[in-house]
């Protein structure tokens, strides 16, 4: 198989599209949608998002230090698109975007009430890279649709439908492949 080489560029995908939402106290809640997402920490639980500096939610972020990392399901792909194309400067991306603030318990930035995740965030740190600077945040809840729980109290999360980003394009997460360890798990059909 031949390969081509290019310049050094950011290849890794997919990644979530994930709509990470703020507010300054008595200003209206904005959200900006956000490709490069990722956790950092189990213990404590801890997650990044980077954001260039010349986007409206940045000072947002940078001020009140916090957000709310709402996923993103097919039925928010289109928000998750207008979200990330449209500036909180000019629009009200949730009256635009007919989204519901919900309250959060940890902190005083809303969640987006149709997300069936919101993961409340509290920021440690913010690391200037380049053109985007990394907001390091500890996880300080998460609020779950209750829609997705079975009767045991379990959570579905791959029933909700997410949505990731690939070189450019939204794309509804979907074929199962198997479980984590999977690939060492000993067959368990009986021998004849």
């Amino acid at each position: 198989m031949a390969k081509q080489f290019w310049k050094a560029g950011n290849m890794l995908y997919p990644v979530p599209a994930v709509m990470v939402s703020c507010q300054r106290p008595g200003e209206k809640p904005n959200i900006i949608t956000i490709a490069w997402a990722g956790t950092v920490c189990s213990s404590p639980a801890m997650v990044s998002i980077s954001v260039r500096p010349e986007r409206y939610s940045y000072d947002i972020l940078r001020e009140t230090k916090e957000f709310v990392i709402n996923l993103t399901t097919k039925e928010l792909a289109f928000a998750a698109d207008y979200c990330g194309v449209k500036s909180g400067r000019e629009v009200d991306k949730f009256k635009e975007m007919g989204l519901t603030p919900c309250p959060s318990k940890e902190i005083k930035a809303p969640g987006i009430e149709e997300s069936p995740v919101n993961i409340e965030c509290k920021v440690r740190d913010v690391i200037p890279l380049g053109s985007h600077d990394l907001f390091l945040a500890e996880v300080a809840a998460v609020g779950v649709d209750e829609d997705y729980l079975d009767e045991k109290g379990k959570f579905h999360l791959n029933d909700t439908g997410l949505v990731a980003y690939s070189h450019g394009e939204y794309r509804e997460l979907g074929q199962y492949l198997g479980k984590f360890g999977y690939s060492v798990k000993k067959n368990k059909k009986k021998k004849r």
